[in-house]
């Protein structure tokens, strides 16, 4: 029965007759009503995973994402669809959520999505309480592990609210997770019982290219004229971006950049010219990609070293979704390795520094001991820093790992329009009307401009109603707070402004503490990774495999497609013979330095014509060099 309903809804809402691979099996588990952990790679279809069983059972799926983006662009592909969902986001006002919540416990979604950090807030758990879940999808699954890149403390809330409903599954999805994450994940969530499904994290059309390259715009220029289609440029911070995308236009290439500190509209725009092909490259921060579905992406190319492999694996993922071949390209020097640990020691400030950061912000909003629990502020960085004369970058960084530890909760800094809702019905509205000639015109032309206003809340542009009424903007909005006061409409401003919510009450400062898990093992763990990525980038090695064997999958076989392997074509040698002979090599040398001549008669055992393609190849990739008396040595 399953099987069939399945089928039919992936025909009717994707327009797909088969599944991709693994998918089938996901949507099966879930519908048996089994805990179930899906590993697919970046563009392997994981939202169909719970969207398909969702939409074959009876009740709402809950989905929680810590991605503000990812959500409401799965939200407004799904109102493409006609399929009723909403979400839930740190930043919008409380009416709004009331509104929302009260709508998913009517049942007027199917699905509703919100951000970890909202799931043990009172309000909402007596309204989960009333709802009807088929299922509960964690998205980014990898954040609930400590040992993961990308540890989010409120994701350990899911276990405990699970209990108000132990008998509906958990759908858990991730595209990046090395086996120790994989356990901690299904642990973390309380599974009733291990599994699995796991896609092969083998991308056979993929070719990854690493080159060391000092001039690396001249470098990016010939890439980007070679090779054909659509691709994107990863940089390490939002400057960059203009900089590069300015430096591509400069050389005919239609490029543009895009960072979060982006209005929505202005990165909504940037994103629809990319994914229609108006724009060719994009120049981005890792904040670029997440849910954004062009399948034709070419290639990859990464100017910085990426802070773990895990991070580099999904970015460079997002080429050749569509099985066609494309490329990831890394282009690296040893100046960014010096960035990179640079960058690790300002993500880890002194303990010091971060107590007083902690201590600095109580006192900025003006917090006294034991008080302020569950209080938000709107929060200015650069104000904080000025004020207190502290250093932006490791202060914000003090503040993510205050976050780790549960003292306060940070808010993506996101747009958030203006909206409004009409609270009262036809009738009420028109007599309101009759007997507020005053504001007649006002609501006419709110209900000619909005629709379904009586509805749900809508985006609206004061600037937009004050030109159709001929009002001042100070007018307009004295006018929609007037009306939200007397409870004719719901009027919601805009707030561009991140936040800061305080999780518990401000401690002394003798009482301030950080456990070896927030801090020491985190650090020890995140410099372990960027020792990986450095690793990655400097060894002669088959770049799939190095990635394959981090996520836990052994293998031995070449892609064959990789820098590494191409070369190693062109000599004609096996892994074996290879191995075999660049052993032998290294334990001789190890004992002398020797000339090419004096070396050859000691490495008998092998074909000459051989041993002198190891070494060269040896060379090209400085595992040998020659000393200043001409002999070969070991390049430690």
């Amino acid at each position: 029965m399953h099987k069939a309903k399945i089928h039919d809804i992936l025909l009717k809402h994707w327009g797909y007759s088969t599944f991709r691979p693994l998918q089938e099996d996901i949507i099966v588990s879930v519908l048996n009503g089994n805990d179930t952990l899906a590993l697919l790679p970046t563009g392997g279809g994981k939202s169909i995973c719970f969207q398909v069983p969702a939409l074959a059972s009876d009740g709402m799926c809950l989905v929680i994402s810590p991605l503000i983006a990812l959500m409401k662009d799965q939200v407004l592909n799904l109102h493409k669809k006609n399929i009723q969902a909403a979400a839930i986001v740190s930043g919008m006002h409380i009416k709004e959520i009331d509104y929302t919540l009260d709508n998913a416990v009517y049942g007027r979604y199917k699905f509703l999505y919100v951000s970890p950090e909202r799931l043990l807030n009172e309000l909402f758990i007596e309204r989960f309480n009333r709802m009807q879940i088929n299922l509960i999808a964690v998205d980014e699954a990898h954040c609930i592990s400590q040992w993961g890149y990308d540890f989010r403390p409120p994701y350990l809330k899911i276990a405990e609210l699970r209990k108000h409903k132990p008998e509906v599954p958990v759908l858990a999805l991730t595209a990046t997770a090395t086996q120790e994450v994989v356990a901690d994940i299904q642990n973390k969530l309380a599974f009733k019982k291990n599994n699995v499904f796991k896609k092969s994290f083998e991308r056979k059309n993929l070719s990854y290219i690493v080159q060391k390259e000092e001039n690396k715009l001249k470098r990016l220029l010939i890439i980007c004229n070679k090779l054909k289609g659509s691709g994107v440029i990863y940089v390490r911070n939002r400057k960059r971006t203009q900089e590069v995308a300015d430096f591509l236009i400069r050389n005919n290439i239609r490029a543009d950049f895009y960072h979060a500190g982006l209005e929505m509209l202005q990165r909504e725009k940037k994103q629809f010219n990319w994914i229609n092909n108006q724009t060719r490259v994009i120049v981005s921060t890792n904040a670029f990609g997440m849910g954004i579905d062009k399948p034709d992406v070419r290639f990859v190319i990464h100017l910085d070293l990426p802070d773990s492999p895990e991070a580099y694996f999904q970015e460079a993922g997002r080429a050749g979704r569509d099985e066609k071949n494309a490329y990831a390209i890394l282009l690296w020097n040893y100046s960014d390795v010096i960035d990179l640990k640079k960058n690790f020691e300002n993500q880890f400030p002194e303990k010091e520094i971060i107590k007083k950061t902690y201590i600095a912000l109580c006192n900025y909003f003006q917090i006294a001991v034991n008080a302020g629990t569950g209080v938000t502020f709107n929060f200015n960085l650069n104000d904080f820093c000025k004020r207190f004369n502290l250093n932006a970058s490791i202060t914000f960084n003090a503040l993510k790992i205050l976050e780790l530890a549960e003292y306060i909760a940070l808010s993506e800094a996101y747009h958030n329009p203006s909206k409004i809702k009409i609270t009262v019905d036809n009738l009420t509205l028109y007599d309101y009307q009759l007997r507020n000639p005053k504001f007649d015109k006002f609501i006419k032309v709110l209900l000619r401009s909005y629709g379904g206003i009586f509805d749900n809340y809508v985006i609206i542009k004061e600037e937009d109603i004050a030109l159709r009424m001929e009002l001042s903007l100070s007018d307009t909005i004295n006018s929609l707070n007037y009306l939200d006061r007397i409870n004719i409409i719901s009027y919601i401003p805009r707030n561009d402004n991140p936040q800061v919510t305080l999780l518990s009450p401000r401690v002394s400062e003798s009482s301030f503490y950080l456990a070896n898990e927030v801090y020491e093992t985190r650090k020890k763990r995140a410099e372990n990774r960027i020792n990986t990525m450095i690793n990655y980038a400097e060894q002669a090695v088959c770049r799939s495999n190095f990635l394959l064997n981090y996520f836990g999958e052994k293998t031995d076989m070449r892609c064959g497609v990789c820098d590494y392997c191409l070369k190693m074509n062109k000599t004609g040698l096996s892994n074996i013979d290879y191995q075999n002979i660049a052993n032998d090599i290294c334990n001789v040398l190890k004992q002398n330095a020797l000339s090419l001549k004096d070396l050859l008669p000691l490495l008998q055992q092998h074909k000459e014509e051989k041993v002198i393609k190891v070494i060269q190849w040896m060379l090209d990739n400085e595992e040998l060099k020659y000393n200043s008396q001409q002999q070969l040595i070991i390049n430690h």
